[in-house]
């Protein structure tokens, strides 16, 4: 009798907030980039279409010139001792590095904001306010029979977060799709999702998403005047429903609210808690793909804060506005920048003069390499080393694997040996 062939490692996604664990990779050889196996995901594919099957040497660099990794620690430490105020951002990594970088953070008193730093804070500085009542993708996917997207789908975030909900998947119970605000593009997926127990409707905005969020809370809590018949009758429809529905949850992706997003997060949980007086409801916001969820669960795991936070002289200080990356650098108020970018090659540290020192992808060497530049090459968790990382709804931590390990240090390693190589009068 013949022996199967040995099944293959599962292998989880770390470039999106989904944590995708049922793909493969497949890895050819020389310069043949990695590819998806087992299902489409254009943000998947992008992303591994930057690595090599077989890895490649990536040499450190100081000042635009190559240079040897013990050589990029040294210096780098140095500057990071120099300054005054340093900026850790970007934040690309998994929990190792992030757990690696906090200490180095209190050593050097440097603030920490994420890349996308302004959109993290949306969802943080409304649970700060107001509190939150959230869901998981495995909950929705086997009890919502009612499911709002705000603002669109977040398909450029999650392109699959449709099939992640169990939308179309004929196991699960019957359920209606509204989206609130579509935009082009999501004609073609809601197509493909409506038939097969699942229904679709799209709803105009109300001038705009936040007068619609407005309106939607103020016809669910019944106010006064919002029985009218003048008002538009979807909308009317759509709070009925959710009032009606055995689980209702409002999906939304903080990235792709404009400005002031905070107050379209706590209409939403307004709308959730109004709800949950009668019936079962919930929010689900989508974001922290490239390991930021990661970076500020482990910020807050070992300092009791959120990332925009500093360990200084005064000990740690948020400033949820004050310590946005764009705007302490706008500001001048930092003079040294560590920025770090593991997942994809596209996460390029923000334009400036500051001595900056990178822990990246290696297709980043080229976007960096300038005068007062350190660049450290690093393995990315997943591709080239093992890791963790936290899925969006925050309480699953999956398992990373190497599809191809590269020898590169990881951010973990990188960051114990810059905690090490500080001068004695900066660490203490």
């Amino acid at each position: 009798m013949m022996n199967s062939p040995p099944a293959a490692a599962p292998w989880t996604c770390p470039f999106c907030p989904l944590a995708c664990d049922h793909f493969g990779v497949r890895v050819g050889s020389g310069a043949q980039a990695l590819e998806l196996e087992g299902g489409v995901c254009e943000r998947a594919s992008r992303a591994l279409s930057t690595f090599p099957s077989a890895a490649v040497a990536a040499a450190a660099e100081i000042d635009g010139q190559a240079a040897g990794l013990d050589a990029a620690i040294a210096v780098a430490a140095e500057r990071l001792a120099a300054s005054r105020q340093p900026l850790f951002a970007g934040l690309g990594t998994d929990v190792a590095g992030m757990r690696a970088l906090y200490p180095l953070a209190c050593a050097t008193g440097a603030i920490c904001d994420a890349a996308p730093g302004e959109a993290l804070m949306h969802g943080l500085r409304a649970l700060q306010d107001r509190g939150q009542f959230t869901t998981t993708l495995a909950e929705v996917r086997v009890r919502a029979d009612v499911i709002v997207f705000v603002g669109g789908l977040p398909g450029a975030v999650a392109p699959l977060i449709g099939p992640r909900l169990g939308i179309g998947d004929p196991q699960v119970a019957q359920r209606h799709v509204v989206v609130i605000g579509p935009e082009g593009g999501d004609e073609a997926t809601l197509a493909g999702w409506a038939g097969a127990g699942v229904s679709v409707e799209t709803l105009a905005l109300q001038g705009d998403l936040f007068d619609s969020l407005a309106l939607l809370d103020a016809l669910v809590a019944r106010r006064p005047g919002m029985t009218d018949a003048a008002l538009p009758a979807p909308w009317r429809g759509l709070a009925e429903r959710l009032h009606a529905a055995r689980y209702g949850v409002l999906v939304g992706a903080p990235a792709r609210l404009p400005a002031q997003g905070a107050l379209i997060v706590e209409a939403v949980h307004r709308i959730v808690g109004e709800l949950n007086r009668k019936t079962r409801a919930a929010a689900l916001w989508i974001g922290g793909g490239n390991g930021v969820a990661t970076a500020n669960q482990v910020f807050t795991w070992l300092s009791g804060l959120p990332l925009r936070s500093r360990a200084g002289p005064r000990g740690l200080e948020h400033e949820p506005l004050r310590y946005g990356c764009s705007r302490l650098i706008e500001q001048g108020a930092v003079d040294a920048l560590l920025w770090v970018a593991s997942f994809e090659a596209e996460a390029v540290p923000p334009s400036s003069t500051l001595p900056t020192l990178v822990l990246g992808h290696p297709g980043l060497a080229a976007a960096v390499r300038r005068p007062g530049s350190v660049f450290i090459p690093v393995a990315t968790p997943g591709i080239g080393c093992a890791g963790h990382v936290f899925r969006t709804d925050g309480t699953v931590l999956m398992p990373l694997r190497a599809a191809r390990p590269d020898g590169l240090p990881t951010v973990a390693d990188v960051a114990r040996r810059l905690l090490q190589a500080l001068p004695a009068r900066r660490a203490a």
